[in-house]
């Protein structure tokens, strides 16, 4: 499976010890995360991701265009709802692609875990119907 890994910067050290606690989950799949969330998460980790652009540079639209085209089929998404961003437009649409596109999103640690043990059970091998 193919996930995608965003952190707002006040949720990067969470998504990094996200991370390290499901490495053994994590390093089965294939990782993409925007360029510094996707640096501090190897950094932690030691995982192999494939990195975008930084957020601000447009990283996230780098992977609403994987969401787009059917490349994703998880995201993890740590978000900061309590800081507005300049960047929130961009922020919001990886989440309206997400519903669009029927890929199942994590935007809290609560939901992360969640989805990271449903894989990990095989509850996501409906996504390949997808493909």
């Amino acid at each position: 499976m193919n996930i995608a890994l965003i952190a707002h910067d006040s949720k990067k050290i969470l998504m990094q010890n996200f991370c390290i606690a499901y490495r053994g989950i994590l390093n089965k799949h294939d990782l993409f995360a925007t360029g510094t969330t996707g640096r501090l998460i190897e950094d932690a980790t030691n995982l192999m991701l494939h990195k975008y652009l930084a957020g601000h540079l447009g990283g996230e639209k780098q992977i609403g265009a994987q969401i787009e085209h059917n490349q994703i089929d998880l995201v993890i998404f740590l978000r900061d709802s309590l800081s507005p961003s300049p960047l929130d437009p961009d922020m919001n649409n990886v989440v309206r692609l997400c519903d669009m596109h029927n890929i199942p999103l994590a935007t809290n640690l609560a939901t992360a875990e969640l989805l990271i043990k449903s894989l990990d059970r095989g509850d996501m091998e409906w996504r390949e119907m997808y493909k």
